[in-house]
This record gives C-alpha cells, sequence and structure tokens, in this order.
C-alpha cells in the first residue's frame, strides 16, 4: 500500500512539472526531483496518504527554485553592475542574491537611494521586466554602530525605499517584498571600520515563482 500511495504522489508531482514553460525547463526538473524526494520521505516519516502529499509538496518547492536556471540573468547583471562592487551569487536554496555594498547604496543614518545605487536598480528591474517568472525579496542590513531598534528601522526603511523603487519602475508590487535585518546578520567584523562597511548592505534574493 505504502509504495502505491508514493507511486501515485511521484505522479502527480511529475504532472505539475510538466506544466512549466519552456523558459522554466530547469525549474520543472528541480520540481519533480524534489517532489519524488519530498514524496519518498514524507512516506518514510508520516507512514501515511497526507505525510507522503505533503512531502511531495515541500520537496517540489525547494527543488523548483534549486532547479532555476540562472544563467543568463546572472551574466546579464554580472556585465551590468561592474565596477560597482556587486556580487551576485546563487545561494544554496536556488535563489539568487544580489549583494550591493554600502558605498553604492545610501549615505550614513539614510534611506534616501543615492544616485550610484538607481543605475544599479535600474538594470534588477529590467531584469526583472523581463523574467516575469521571478520575484524579488529585498533584504536591509546595518552595522553595530548606535541603537539595535533604530538599526532594525532604518534597514527596514532601506529595504522599502528599494522595493518602491523598483515597484516605480515597472515592476509589479505583488512581485516585491521588503524587510530589515538591522545588525543582526553580520558578514564581517564590526569591530573595524572595513568590517562595518561590508555589514552595511542590502541584499536583493531573486527567486523563481512558485506556481
Amino acid at each position: 500500500m505504502r509504495f502505491k500511495l508514493v507511486t501515485v504522489s511521484l505522479a502527480v508531482a511529475a504532472a505539475l512539472a510538466g506544466c512549466a514553460t519552456e523558459q522554466q525547463t530547469h525549474t520543472a526538473v528541480g520540481t519533480g526531483v524534489g517532489a519524488a524526494v519530498g514524496a519518498g520521505l514524507g512516506n518514510l516519516i508520516g507512514g501515511n496518504t497526507t505525510g507522503t502529499l505533503v512531502g511531495a509538496a515541500v520537496g517540489g518547492a525547494v527543488g523548483g527554485a534549486t532547479g532555476y536556471n540562472w544563467n543568463a540573468i546572472r551574466g546579464k547583471l554580472n556585465k551590468d553592475t561592474a565596477g560597482t562592487g556587486t556580487q551576485i551569487t546563487e545561494q544554496p536554496d536556488g535563489s539568487l542574491k544580489v549583494n550591493i555594498p554600502s558605498q553604492v547604496t545610501f549615505d550614513t543614518d539614510s534611506a534616501s537611494i543615492k544616485p550610484s545605487f538607481r543605475s544599479v536598480l535600474d538594470q534588477v528591474a529590467q531584469t526583472l521586466g523581463q523574467h516575469q517568472d521571478v520575484v524579488a525579496n529585498v533584504v536591509g542590513h546595518t552595522d553595530s554602530t548606535g541603537n539595535p531598534n533604530y538599526n532594525m528601522q532604518l534597514s527596514q526603511r532601506r529595504a522599502q525605499s528599494v522595493a518602491s523603487y523598483l515597484g516605480d519602475r515597472g515592476v509589479a508590487r505583488n512581485r516585491l517584498s521588503a524587510e530589515g535585518r538591522g545588525q543582526s546578520q553580520p558578514v564581517a567584523d564590526n569591530a573595524t571600520e572595513a568590517g562595518r562597511a561590508q555589514n552595511r548592505r542590502v541584499e536583493i534574493f531573486l527567486k523563481p515563482i512558485q506556481g
């Protein structure tokens, strides 16, 4: 009986993966593989139909993101943001992170986008316009200087400024989200100026829409 449940779940997952467009071929493959693994795990853990189907759904979502082909987007953004210090890297969860350093983004204690930042965001907006199957989550970070609560608020305002800018450039608002994390996620030592500069950053995570 368990074998039949897994088989049915995998068939459903395969059918869903087959609905993807040609642009999302890699996503479809990832979704199918993720669903297959998730279904198997769900069946082993849950031992019933519910466990199997839940596992397939979770696995499919993860697999869909991991399987997305970012090559064209990554290549274009690397070219268009050259010389700005922007770093573009694929993440373990399959998203694409666009990391923009503080010298490009905002002046001290400000959520107003600097002119040097606009050119980067214009390229991100253009990319999102060309790839309607991708959404963006903007995350703001600060260093540890000052009050933690204030830093959290500042990072939130900055993230929202970026999301609003992208929206003003034609990206649908329902494809954009924004959040601030203040000083809670440093990537370097806050005891040095160089480290603090690295920690003051804006990250834009691009992810495929899960259908």
